[in-house]
């Protein structure tokens, strides 16, 4: 018996080796080559591309200069910007908007159901690339569907991309990543007992006190799940890029494309990596604030 369960052991670690191996080689390795590479001045040209120099904190202090942090194009103006769309987009947006999806699901037909769920989803499968430039098509100027509906109402058109650049990708990422939580949202509402929602409707709740009282409570761990993924998941997103290319004037530049400007584009290799070591550490600190909400108890959270 223990020399079989010692060949089921080796059995195991040798079937888990490729995916170890590939862990190692594409997630421990390059953390650690970029957490490195961030306390140097390696470029893509040059001669510090093949030698670079240590430089220490210098790249993490000139992140974080207080005389150019709030400037456009600098790191803290980027950060803002960041902070502004996750808040918008993923928290007030893609959570609100599929909780609401998911929600008015459960009461309608299952034909309109299906529709409006095929409808979401199909915004969120897409390749990015197609979703960007239908966009990008959609608020032309001159041929845009979406002027050409204001002209035919007799509104005037706009060049929204450079009037409202922010607001456009915080909608359209809105509109893109709204299926996920829709989907966690929906199997969540169908795992709690019918029996609850039947005596609350004998009792004569409305639907928004059903949802209020007895729904929300129930699936508050996927509200934190929720939370955790869409917010991380904004925060790197690089989409926005296929519209606006981070302009016009820096103004829908957020961290990852100028993350990608500094490291591609002005070929700072060591910037990049500094700035791509604070996004992990914003990531993590944010996993860890919504943790500490989930373990909390309800009327901890109450109080």
């Amino acid at each position: 018996m223990k020399n079989f369960s010692l060949l089921s052991t080796r059995a195991g670690a040798l079937f888990l080796t490729p995916a170890a191996a590939l862990v190692g080689l594409f997630v421990i390795i390059p953390f650690f080559w970029v957490i490195i590479v961030s306390f140097t001045n390696r470029t893509l040209l040059g001669t510090t591309a093949l030698h670079p120099d240590f430089v220490g904190l210098q790249n993490y202090v000139s992140l974080f200069n207080p005389d150019t942090f709030f400037t456009r194009g600098q790191f803290g103006f980027s950060l803002i910007l960041t902070i502004q769309f996750v808040l918008l987009s993923a928290l007030l947006g893609q959570a609100l908007l599929g909780l609401l999806l998911a929600w008015l699901s459960q009461s309608v037909p299952p034909p309109v159901k299906s529709g409006l769920q095929t409808a979401v989803i199909a915004a969120w499968i897409l390749p990015e690339v197609v979703i960007g430039f239908a966009w990008f098509a959609f608020l032309d100027y001159d041929n845009g569907t979406f002027n050409t509906i204001l002209r035919s109402l007799g509104l005037p058109p706009g060049d929204w991309l450079l009037q409202q650049p922010f607001l456009v990708i915080v909608f359209f990422n809105t509109w893109r990543g709204a299926a996920f939580s829709m989907m966690l949202f929906n199997s969540a509402f169908q795992s709690i007992p019918p029996s609850y929602f039947q005596a609350a409707d004998v009792a004569g709740a409305t639907s928004w006190q059903k949802l209020r009282d007895i729904a929300m409570p129930l699936i508050r761990g996927h509200v934190v799940t929720d939370l955790i993924l869409i917010t991380m998941w904004t925060f790197n997103v690089f989409t926005p890029f296929l519209l606006t290319n981070g302009g016009p004037s820096y103004r829908t530049e957020i961290l990852s494309i100028y993350t990608y400007r500094v490291a591609f584009k002005d070929f700072e290799f060591g910037k990049g990596a500094a700035v791509g070591v604070v996004i992990m550490l914003i990531n993590l600190a944010f996993a860890l604030v919504y943790l500490r909400i989930a373990r909390k108890k309800p009327e901890e959270t109450e109080q």
